[in-house]
């Protein structure tokens, strides 16, 4: 099996050597051998580096990453995490749509004020509610609600 160095690893995916190195800190890679002070790694690496860079696109820590590969190397994917995983993006995909349509609306609208506009003043008050629902979910609560006077 013929070694491939961290040049050539860093120029089959675009990944940067001092990142080679860091991941293999990290344990994410393994390098085999040494060649000089070149680090060699075996050809498959550039298969798992394309995953741990999958990964991350998918929005996962590289902590979430290390644990999905095996002692061997071998991604182990946990489905029920993927099938979260999609699901968090299919609400992001969402916000970020309602996000794209309101910077139309804005853009285009005919409104002297945007202030002026139904419209964009419904859009910032749905905005502004998730916001705060996001914020809550985050930190574990829920709305209080107040009854009485004081």
């Amino acid at each position: 099996m013929k070694l491939l160095d961290i040049g050539e690893v860093a120029a089959a995916t675009g990944i940067p050597p001092s990142t080679l190195r860091y991941y293999e800190e990290i344990g994410l890679v393994t390098s085999l051998a040494r060649h000089g002070l070149r680090r060699q790694y075996a050809p498959d690496v550039v298969l798992q580096l394309r995953l741990i860079a999958l990964g991350k696109s998918a929005g996962f820590a590289l902590e979430e990453i290390a644990g999905m590969f095996g002692r061997d190397g071998l991604p182990n994917l946990p489905r029920d995490v993927l099938h979260e995983r999609a699901d968090a993006l299919d609400q992001q995909i969402r916000e970020l749509v309602a996000l794209r349509d309101t910077l139309r609306h804005v853009a285009d609208c005919p409104a002297p004020s945007h202030m002026e506009c139904a419209t964009f003043r419904r859009l910032v008050e749905v905005v502004g509610r998730r916001g705060a629902r996001a914020r809550r979910h985050r930190e574990g609560r829920r709305p209080t609600v107040r009854t009485g006077s004081n």
